[in-house]
């Protein structure tokens, strides 16, 4: 299929995703990166804590906490 045919299709509202190979997508700034941070132990179980209250993940809290400071910050 041509862009121009798909890019119709599109417009008019038409379900496009049967011509689309998703199986390699990425969204633009989202790839991630493993990193290693060293915590003190009083910090861990907090983290702990917290993750257990609100039923998810440590490695949950500390990206949603991250986030939220790094946005605050630009």
């Amino acid at each position: 299929m041509k862009a121009k045919e798909f890019d119709e299709k599109f417009d008019e509202g038409r379900d496009v995703s049967k011509y689309l190979d998703v199986s390699k997508a990425r969204r633009p700034q989202q790839i991630q990166k493993r990193v290693n941070v060293d915590f003190p132990v009083w910090m861990i179980h907090l983290l702990d804590k917290e993750a257990k209250r609100l039923g998810v993940p440590r490695q949950s809290i500390i990206k949603v906490w991250m986030a939220e400071r790094l946005e605050k910050a630009s």
